[in-house]
């Protein structure tokens, strides 16, 4: 079997609903070269049952990689994501997340060498989240603006990311808008090789900042983060954070501020444990 131009690497924990959608999106894409990767963070029997019942419809390979569930521990199945994707360039987002129907080719589109890809998504209320069903997705209504505002979507700047469709308004907005490039696990790509000569996650790395420590990572090895969030687009469906902690983001912060006073390029604590060969 040859390999896919890209691999799709996507995190989940207990959201079967959530993640049926997104995959829903991505057999929707109007590129279907690639093979999807389930990041499993330990959810139960209710996911694996919901992914087997979806592989048969879906157009791409599916794969599941999964680990006991012992706490938020998404950066190490991450990793454990990228040492089973299959492709030399791979696109990362979240099981809760739709992506538009170029999202995967607005990604190919724009990657570049030595660069990683940063976006982000338009976040929906609960409420306009449970509306978005397969007829919906398979229309392309899930990220039209128009038909989201109809449905109670709020007026507000991130609905920009809906308005600005692929040509000038992209290009414009992705050049002014403040907000530097950075690798958000929701929506970023880079190329395989870059990500395994930074090792990866740091799978100390718990919830907050977790992916961000990644980036600055990448950018002092060399590989600079490039502003897509007005070219690949997704929708972010609502749901509870109970894992959130204080404790773990200003653990999380601690790692992130002696990445960014060493300038460390390699985490002791990703893929390959140790340092460097």
């Amino acid at each position: 079997m040859s390999a896919p131009t890209v691999s799709i690497i996507l995190s989940t924990y207990n959201q079967p609903e959530w993640l049926q959608r997104s995959l829903w999106g991505y057999a929707c894409q109007d590129r279907l070269d690639f093979e999807v990767v389930i990041a499993d963070d330990g959810s139960g029997e209710e996911t694996r049952a919901a992914i087997e019942a979806m592989r048969p419809q879906l157009p791409f390979r599916l794969h599941h990689v999964w680990h006991e569930d012992r706490g938020f521990r998404k950066c190490t199945i991450l990793n454990r994501g990228i040492e089973a994707a299959r492709a030399d360039y791979l696109v990362f987002s979240d099981g809760d997340c739709v992506p538009r129907a170029d999202f995967v080719a607005q990604h190919l589109r724009l990657r570049e060498p030595r660069r990683y890809l940063g976006g982000g998504y338009c976040k929906l209320p609960m409420d306009v989240s449970r509306r978005i069903d397969r007829e919906v997705i398979a229309a392309g209504l899930h990220t039209d603006l128009r038909w989201l505002k109809a449905q109670g979507l709020p007026r507000g700047k991130r609905s920009l990311k809906l308005w600005a469709k692929p040509g000038w308004r992209e290009r414009l907005l992705n050049a002014l808008t403040p907000t530097p490039p950075r690798w958000a696990g929701n929506n970023a790509s880079g190329w395989t090789a870059d990500l395994l000569a930074v090792n990866g996650f740091d799978e100390r790395m718990t919830y907050g900042g977790e992916d961000l420590e990644l980036g600055e990572r990448l950018a002092n090895a060399g590989v600079h983060g490039k502003q897509v969030r007005f070219s690949a687009v997704c929708v972010h469906l609502d749901h509870g954070r109970g894992y959130v902690d204080a404790d773990m983001r200003a653990a999380n912060e601690r790692i992130r501020e002696a990445t960014r006073r060493e300038r460390r390029r390699w985490t002791e604590f990703g893929i390959r444990p140790g340092p460097p060969a």
